[in-house]
């Protein structure tokens, strides 16, 4: 059961990703389309950060866990190497859990 459920997503992780070379040249999109679907790509991303950092199982998940998103968020944002954003935000976040 479990393999073919794997197997299942895989196949159509695969298919997603075939579509977009295989159909690039059927659509033409707009330069306007364009910007919209890359304002709507950050958006959703975004979002989804904005949701991960505050919630945990429903509830809120804490300052530290808020503070340590903005700090590497802040990181990504100046430029800096992923393993320093990702050892920055958990070192901040583990500074302020024992503080706290």
């Amino acid at each position: 059961m479990t393999l073919g459920l794997v197997l299942a997503l895989a196949a159509g992780t695969y298919a997603m990703r075939l579509a977009g070379p295989l159909l690039r040249d059927r659509f033409r999109v707009s330069e306007h389309g364009r910007r919209l679907l890359s304002t709507a790509a950050l958006t959703l991303l975004a979002a989804f950060v904005a949701v991960s950092a505050c919630y945990e199982s429903g509830s809120f998940a804490g300052w530290p866990r808020l503070a340590g998103v903005l700090v590497g968020g802040v990181l990504a944002w100046r430029g800096a190497p992923f393993v320093v954003v990702v050892i920055a935000a958990a070192g901040f976040t583990a500074a302020l859990r024992a503080l706290l």
